[in-house]
Parts: structure tokens; C-alpha cells; sequence
């Protein structure tokens, strides 16, 4: 007969933080974070035949919702582990956060990138400081070298969504959603979030429910990656069939993470998918009603609404805006062939 040891033992998913835990995290933030605006076209109500309000998180610093959740995890760090460094493995967006976040706090940072990530989201993440290692589109791949540098510098791994502390800041988006409706006197019927690794929404969901415990979250991602979505419907945690194939290149995650994933299936609505070309139009129609400039990935909540995945008809929904460092290319071909 074998012996079983603890170390045999899967570590058990660390707890979901807690709205107390977003209001701290909004604490730490104040002052450092920009609080983004929530924004509203009237053209863009016509389209939809309802009121629809934009987060937009593409005016956060490093353009992305990301540095919220990589700020509170570095700032937590204690002095003896703030001097040994951080370690990231991200598309662009959390690594522009973590970059950048470290650089404030005074962190050396090292971050692992698939090769094929947009030219602007590398780019920026060595300006902000961080060291750039770039690898092979392959998120296995990409977490175990980030896991060996990690142990080889004797740094902190930050990880991406699957983190309470991280998890924690993305809530603050939350929090500034219901403030910001408070003060317009505004009760939405629905919140649309985009959803990769599900940090963003399940921090968000933590927040608003705390106020509204009967609003409808709805996380969205691209078709064919849409495993958060099958995850809520299976009730268990599913995978995309593949890594690539789609221009959202920052919702691109395999698989909804433990955490996340046990707060979305208690406190979501439901999971939508939209195709990459519902998602040029969304963000066509962004810059031509709100002049905001977003990514294909940041544009999938606004969307659900154009395309009626999420049917807006007299109702009052709030979508999140969650990046917009997308390269020129692109965004001036979405223009061109808007329709």
C-alpha cells in the first residue's frame, strides 16, 4: 500500500475576495488610479433602442482595466518581497499593469509575452520598465517559464485574473459603476463585462451585487472562446479548442480560472459570444458616437448590445469598455471598413 503525503494534495482555490475586500483595494487605489467615466450617446441609445452606458476603461492608466488589480497585488507585497522582483505572463494588457504598477512601487518586474502579441501592448510594456521575455503563443508554455523565473529570481508570480488581491482591484470598477449611477440617479437593468480568465467580471459581479443583488452580469467573449459562457452552462470549468483565431487577443485565455470561475457561477446571469466581426463594428460605432478608441477584446460587451446578442430594447445597460491598446493598423482597417 502507498502512502499518501500533502504535497500529493491539489492546494485548494484561494477564497473569493469580498466586497469589503474591493472597497480596500479602491483605498489603496485612490489617487493612482483614474476613475474612468461612464459615458452615454445618444445615437448609440437610438441603435439599441435603449440606454446603454460605457465604462470606459480604455482611459485607465496603461489604457486597460488591468493595472486596478496588478497595483493592489504589488502593493500588498511586504519589503523583503517587493526586493525580490515580480514576475507576469500576460498578451499585453496585464503586463502593461504590472509594469507599470511596479515601476510606481518601485518593483523590478519581468514579464513573459507570446511574441505574436500586438506591437503596441510590447512596446509599452518596456516603457514602462519591465523586462520583456517573449515566447511562443502557448499558455502552458508561457506559465511554466514564468513559474521558472519566478523561482530562479526568487520573485513573486502576479498572476493574471486567478488572484483574490487582483480579483479585488478589478472590483473597483464595480464600485465606481455604482457610484457613478447613483449619482445620475440611474438603476441599470443589466451589466455587460468582457471576459477572458473572468477577473474582471467576477470582481466587478462581487461589487455590484453587494448594491444590487438583483442585476443581471452578463460576461462576453468571442466566439469559439467562449468557455466561461459553456463553463455557466455545464457547471463545470471547460476549454477553448484552441489559443488562436480570433483578433480579442486579450480574452484569449484557455480555460475560466478556480476562482474566478466559483464566483461567476454564483453570481452571474449568463455568458454571451460575439464574432470578430460584430466586434469591429462595436468598435467603429465607439469612435463614431463616443470617439473612444477600443480593442477588439474591450469591445465585446458593447458588442453584445449592437448586435442583440443582449436585447437593450427598453432597458438600461451598462457595458465595460476594458481596453484600447490596439495596434493602429488594425483599428485605422476597422475604420476603413466599417459598415
Amino acid at each position: 500500500m502507498t502512502s499518501s503525503h500533502a504535497s500529493d494534495v491539489p492546494p485548494a482555490p484561494a477564497p473569493a475576495p469580498s466586497a469589503a475586500e474591493c472597497r480596500a483595494a479602491a483605498g489603496r487605489l485612490a489617487g493612482v488610479a483614474v476613475r474612468t467615466p461612464l459615458l452615454e450617446a445618444p445615437l448609440l441609445n437610438e441603435q439599441v433602442g435603449g440606454r446603454v452606458l460605457v465604462k470606459a476603461e480604455v482611459l485607465q492608466r496603461t489604457g486597460s482595466f488591468k493595472f486596478r488589480g496588478a497595483y493592489n497585488r504589488i502593493g500588498r507585497l511586504s519589503p523583503e518581497a517587493r526586493a525580490g522582483g515580480v514576475v507576469a505572463f500576460s498578451s499585453g494588457n496585464h503586463a502593461q499593469g504590472v509594469a507599470l504598477a511596479a515601476r510606481l512601487l518601485g518593483v523590478p518586474a519581468v514579464i513573459v509575452m507570446p511574441n505574436d502579441a500586438p506591437a503596441v501592448k510590447i512596446a509599452n510594456t518596456r516603457r514602462y520598465g519591465a523586462e520583456v521575455v517573449l515566447i511562443e503563443r502557448d499558455d502552458e508554455l508561457r506559465e511554466r517559464v514564468a513559474r521558472e523565473l519566478t523561482a530562479e529570481r526568487g520573485a513573486t508570480l502576479v498572476k493574471p485574473f486567478d488572484d483574490p488581491l487582483v480579483i479585488a482591484g478589478q472590483g473597483t470598477v464595480g464600485l465606481e459603476i455604482v457610484a457613478q449611477a447613483e449619482e445620475a440617479g440611474i438603476r441599470p437593468d443589466a451589466v455587460l463585462v468582457p471576459c477572458g480568465g473572468g477577473g474582471l467580471v467576477s470582481g466587478t459581479a462581487i461589487a455590484l451585487t453587494e448594491h444590487w443583488p438583483d442585476v443581471a452580469i452578463h460576461a462576453v467573449e468571442p466566439e469559439g472562446f467562449d468557455d466561461t459562457r459553456r463553463s455557466l452552462a455545464s457547471g463545470r470549468r471547460e476549454r477553448n479548442p484552441r489559443e488562436t483565431g480570433s483578433t480579442c487577443d486579450a480574452l484569449l485565455s484557455p480555460t475560466p480560472g478556480e476562482v474566478t470561475f466559483a464566483i461567476n457561477r454564483r453570481l452571474l446571469a449568463g455568458g454571451l459570444a460575439v464574432s470578430d466581426s460584430e466586434v469591429a463594428h462595436a468598435m467603429a460605432v465607439a469612435f463614431d458616437t463616443l470617439r473612444l478608441v477600443i480593442e477588439p477584446g474591450g469591445a465585446v460587451a458593447l458588442a453584445a448590445v449592437l448586435s442583440a446578442k443582449f436585447d437593450a430594447r427598453r432597458k438600461t445597460v451598462v457595458v465595460v469598455a476594458s481596453g484600447g491598446n490596439v495596434d493602429p493598423a488594425l483599428f485605422a482597417e476597422v475604420l476603413q471598413n466599417r459598415r
